[in-house]
């Protein structure tokens, strides 16, 4: 299905930024699959199932997208989902080059893969899991930056 999209991430946890691109991506695609990546070598906050699950509840209002963790190779997961596009965000030029870099090596493993990568909303745009983690883990207030079902996990975590 060429309007099946895959949007891959950690989600470590899922942002406001997210969501803002899980949604714009809903409005011009058919099918957009969150693909929960496992990261085992990443120290994540939460596991692979939580962040699934938190993910499920922060876009059951879209109905044309669904969930699902993986491990492995993203492009395997790919073939087997039979997608051939991915949506990536960009924040910043830091962002640019990695996520050139991961484009020309899904090139060399599945030339048929395509990326497509958009912009967060302005509002959106200094915010990163990596910094959400943080002000929580220092006892910053963190509400306004995710999800309401991320927040209440992220109290129970912290």
């Amino acid at each position: 299905m060429k309007n099946h999209v895959l949007y891959p991430g950690t989600f470590d946890p899922l942002t406001n930024g997210h969501l803002d691109i899980i949604t714009r991506a809903a409005n011009l695609f058919e099918k957009v699959t969150v693909c929960v990546a496992a990261s085992p070598s990443k120290n994540t906050m939460f596991s692979l199932d939580e962040r699934v699950s938190m993910l499920r509840e922060s876009v059951a209002h879209l109905g044309n997208v669904e969930v699902e963790g993986f491990s492995g190779l993203l492009v395997e997961f790919a073939k087997q989902k039979k997608a051939n596009l991915l949506v990536r965000g960009l924040r910043t030029t830091m962002d640019f080059e990695y996520e050139f870099g991961l484009t020309s090596m899904y090139r060399k493993l599945v030339p048929e893969l395509e990326s497509i990568f958009l912009t967060p909303s302005e509002e959106f745009a200094f915010l990163s899991s990596t910094i959400v983690r943080e002000v929580a883990i220092h006892g910053g207030d963190v509400e306004g930056f995710v999800p309401a079902a991320v927040f209440q996990q992220i109290q129970k975590k912290v």
